[in-house]
C-alpha cells in the first residue's frame, strides 16, 4: 500500500478541494488522518489507486510525499498494538503513521508507515484478508 502526505493550508475548502479531486478522478480514499497546526494542514491518506492519485495531486500542483504503509492483523485484544510497537522499537524502526481500516473476525486490521519499511515487514503480523499484500 502507499500513503500519501499531503500539505495543504488550514482554512475552509481545502479539504474538500483536495476530497473533490480525488472524487472526479475516481480515486477511492480507504483511510484518512488529517489536521491543522499553524496555518498548515496536513493530510495522510491511502487510496485505492496510487498511481492515479499521484497524478492528481501534481496537476493540482499540491505538495506531498509518497511512503510505503504495511498491513497488519493484530487480534482485537489489550497488548496487541503495544506488543507490534515495542517489537518496531526494539528494532529501531519508528512508527510514523498508523491507521485503523477496519475491525473484522479475524482481528483489527490497521496500516503502518514506518521509517524502514523493508527491515519491518519480519516484525509485522499479517495474516487471514490481509495475507496477499
Amino acid at each position: 500500500m502507499t500513503e500519501f502526505v499531503v500539505m495543504l493550508d488550514n482554512r475552509p475548502g481545502s479539504l474538500a478541494r483536495l476530497t473533490e479531486l480525488l472524487a472526479g478522478a475516481g480515486v477511492n480514499i480507504d483511510a484518512l488522518a488529517a489536521w491543522g497546526q499553524n496555518g498548515d494542514g496536513v493530510v495522510r491518506l491511502i487510496v485505492d489507486q496510487p498511481e492515479a492519485c499521484a497524478h492528481v495531486l501534481d496537476d493540482a500542483g499540491l505538495a506531498y510525499e509518497e511512503r510505503t504503509v504495511l498491513s497488519a492483523l493484530l487480534a482485537n485484544q489489550p497488548g496487541e498494538l503495544a506488543r507490534l510497537a515495542r517489537a518496531l522499537a526494539d528494532a529501531q524502526i519508528n512508527i510514523e503513521a498508523i491507521f485503523i481500516l477496519g475491525a473484522h473476525t479475524d482481528g483489527l486490521e490497521v496500516a503502518i508507515a514506518v521509517n524502514e519499511p523493508e527491515a519491518a515487514k519480519p516484525l509485522i503480523p499479517v495474516t487471514g484478508s490481509l495475507a496477499g499484500f
